[in-house]
């Protein structure tokens, strides 16, 4: 489990084809805490480290995984925001996220906001997604490429966030631009909600 609150980017330097898996090996401040089977969550998504040395470790991303998400994407040199699995014994500053990527979106604009940044994303609309809980809703919480967000401006197929420098310098909303593809994963909370409500809409009557 996750809050959705980065850590720092890590330095994407290898990848490896093994059937339908790739192996990502990262550099980053912290290799040196990291132990085997630990989960980080990379723009988001849940991976287990699977070997480290004293500068990088690597993880492994399924098939599953690559067409879901971003990662397949990814390119040596690139950068990916980082999270290591949230302490239970802390106050939680984002929201609860799981590090199951939904979906990808689009970043559809950017635009100045006297010091801050709002950032568009767009999605393909899918009704039967959305029964289940899989949209946004104004003022509620979104996973992006593994940060924590609030909704603005909430539609069908769309969404916008503020990002404040602070983010802007500490993650890879840095580098997102019109056309970036980005990691989303929405409030699971929403999701059992919805499912709740399908349960009851389906329950059988008795006379």
């Amino acid at each position: 489990m996750f809050s959705g609150i980065i850590e720092e980017t890590g330095l994407l330097k290898a990848i490896g084809q093994d059937g339908g898996n790739v192996h990502l090996t990262f550099e980053c401040s912290f290799v040196n805490e990291l132990k085997i089977d630990q989960s980080v969550a990379h723009n988001g998504v849940c991976l287990t480290v699977v070997s480290r040395t004293d500068d990088a470790y690597t993880v492994t991303a399924i098939r599953e995984t690559l067409e879901r998400s971003n990662l397949g994407l990814l390119r040596v040199g690139d950068r990916v925001n980082l999270e290591r699995s949230m302490l239970m014994n802390g106050r939680l500053d984002g929201h609860i996220v799981q590090g199951h990527v939904d979906r990808t979106a689009t970043c559809t604009d950017v635009r100045d906001a006297d010091g801050s940044r709002y950032f568009a994303f767009s999605y393909e609309a899918d009704s039967a997604m959305a029964r289940r809980g899989y949209m946004t809703v104004e003022k509620g919480s979104v996973c992006v490429n593994g940060v924590s967000l609030t909704v603005c401006n909430s539609r069908e197929s769309s969404f916008e966030v503020a990002i404040i420098p602070y983010t802007l310098e500490h993650t890879n909303f840095g580098v997102t631009a019109k056309g970036t593809v980005v990691n989303l994963e929405f409030d699971i909370v929403g999701k059992y909600v919805s499912k709740l409500m399908t349960y009851g809409q389906d329950a059988p009557r008795t006379e």
